[in-house]
This record gives structure tokens, C-alpha cells and sequence, in this order.
């Protein structure tokens, strides 16, 4: 694979991987680059293309690339350096192209792979809440489907399953079964305190889809945002860690909010201790605690 005009970040894309170099005590961690391409180690044709703090998994067959979101909300020059590096490593037609969810913070910006001849697929809920907000830079989807979709292209088999409300109506696993690999945006952070993802998360149906995407058959996770720390893969053990974050900020909200403490005494002064060391946790933990108010303090 060519390395010409970006910086591979293999740090973190394989599980127990070691620190490229030890850091000098106190010095400040060095800034990434903005956008890096690496392929999953391991396989033989899986990447991961980052953007900032986005990334998208892509698949390079015998008959052509399966691409997943092109992360292109406010920054179109991402979408065109997805490509770019796409065709850095093979010059194969752009097969697919698809959402992981409806979010344009992942999914903006598709226009460039249609161009290119990419058929775009997603769930049938995230085609519905795009048509409802006609945003400009977001192409509809050509495909939907409503449960399961397995696309077959050359040599590679991605099933594409539907798991019901999580951190959007809309969200979709996509599992690579030779590879053993999974790729899901936002629900499963790996090593880290969501966020602004609370928004309009479904806690009371979150726990059961995780619980269906662990009895899935698969070994290491690609998430929607590098994972912490050093942007690595997450695994079998990371989704269950993030569940039972969920578990225990729902339990310890939910016991405030029954002595009547939602909405500001539980955002001023709930802690949740456990988890204090993980990264995101102090400025994340508002947007859970306001999140779990909104449910056992509103019954919404």
C-alpha cells in the first residue's frame, strides 16, 4: 500500500498494540495528523480511513471497493481525500457506499461516490428521516433494506444487520465474517464516556441491541471515532465495558431521580467514580446524567 501524502496509524488498529515510542514524561502527546489510512492487520483488504475524529471502514475486493460513510458534514475536502486514498490503493470501481446511520456527522457529503458510480445503501428508516430533512449534501440512499442485507462482492461477504432503536432509529452492524470484524458507529465508543450521541439516544432499548451485537460472531471492533486510547480497534470486551457503563449511570441516575434530584442536582453534583479515569468523562458525563434525567426524572 502506498504511504505518499499521509501517515499510516498503525498505533491502535491491532489488539495489545504497544506505543510507537515512549512519550517524554510531561510533554504534551503529539497532534495527529488530520487524516490517516490504514489497513486492519491481519486481513488482507479491510481499512480504516480517518478524518479528524471520524472514521469510516472501507473493503477492497476482487470486483470493486465497498466503502462506508464518507464523513463529510462541513468539510468536503474530507470526501474527496477519502477517494483520493481509496485510489492510492486500487483503481477498482467504488461498488457501494454505505450509512452506517442517518447522522450527517457520518454520512454527509456522498454526492462525490455516486459521481463515481457507488450504489448507496442504507436502513429504511435512515432513507425516511432523510427525505423529511432534504439536506443538500446528503444523497438519498438507492437501497434500503429493514432487518438483514448481505451484499456479496467478489471475494468479500458484509452482512449488514438491523438492531432496532440505540443511538438512533436508524443505526446499522456491519460485520465482515471471514475477518471478524465489526464496524458500528457511535453505539459502542471504544474506551471512552460518550456525548453529544445522548442527544437522541434510546436508553431503555440500547442495552438489548448491544446485547444482540455481542451474540454476534466477530473478534475486533472498527467504531465510527478513534478509539482511546491511541485510536485502537475495540473488542468483544470494550462493548461489554460500554453496556455496563450504561447500566450503572441508568441505575445511579434513576435512584437520584426517584428522591426527586433530576434535573440540576444530578447535573451539578452525580458522579459516577468508576469510571472517572476514562477519557471523555468530564466533559461527556453532563450529556449522559442530563440524558438518564430525561428518562427516570421525565419518563421520556
Amino acid at each position: 500500500m502506498k504511504r505518499t501524502g499521509i501517515a499510516a496509524v498503525v498505533l491502535g488498529l491491532t489488539l495489545g498494540a504497544a506505543p510507537a515510542a515512549a512519550q517524554v514524561k510531561g510533554a504534551p502527546a503529539a497532534k495527529p495528523p488530520l487524516y490517516a489510512t490504514t489497513k486492519v492487520e491481519g486481513t488482507d483488504n479491510v481499512y480504516v480511513f480517518r478524518y479528524g475524529g471520524h472514521q469510516a471502514m472501507f473493503v477492497v475486493t476482487s470486483a470493486g471497493v465497498i466503502a462506508t460513510d464518507p464523513i463529510g458534514y462541513g468539510r468536503p475536502q474530507a470526501v474527496k481525500t477519502y477517494i483520493e486514498e481509496i485510489r492510492k490503493i486500487t483503481k477498482a470501481p467504488i461498488r457501494y457506499l454505505i450509512y452506517s446511520h442517518h447522522h450527517y456527522d457520518h454520512i454527509a457529503g456522498g454526492q462525490p461516490f455516486k459521481d463515481a458510480g457507488a450504489t448507496i445503501v442504507a436502513h429504511a428508516r435512515a432513507w425516511e428521516r432523510l427525505v423529511a430533512v432534504n439536506d443538500p449534501h446528503t444523497p438519498l440512499p438507492d437501497e434500503t433494506f429493514n432487518s438483514k442485507r448481505t451484499i456479496r462482492l467478489g471475494d468479500t461477504t458484509l452482512e449488514l444487520t438491523y438492531h432496532g432503536l440505540n443511538h438512533s432509529d436508524s443505526t446499522i452492524a456491519m460485520r465482515l465474517p471471514k475477518e471478524r470484524i465489526l464496524f458500528v458507529v457511535d453505539v459502542l465508543p471504544v474506551g471512552s464516556v460518550p456525548g453529544r450521541g445522548m442527544i437522541d439516544f434510546h436508553p431503555l432499548e440500547v442495552e438489548a441491541s448491544i446485547k444482540e451485537m455481542l451474540a454476534l460472531d466477530w473478534d475486533r471492533l472498527i467504531p465510527g471515532h478513534p478509539g482511546a486510547p491511541g485510536g485502537r480497534l475495540g473488542t468483544r470486551k470494550d462493548a461489554q465495558a460500554q453496556l455496563e457503563f450504561l447500566q450503572y449511570a441508568s441505575e445511579t441516575v434513576k435512584e437520584a431521580a426517584r428522591e426527586g434530584k433530576c434535573w440540576d442536582d444530578v447535573e451539578r453534583d452525580l458522579q459516577l467514580p468508576r469510571y472517572a479515569n476514562w477519557p471523555g468523562y468530564k466533559n461527556n458525563l453532563p450529556f449522559v446524567l442530563r440524558r438518564y434525567c430525561g428518562l427516570w426524572g421525565r419518563g421520556t
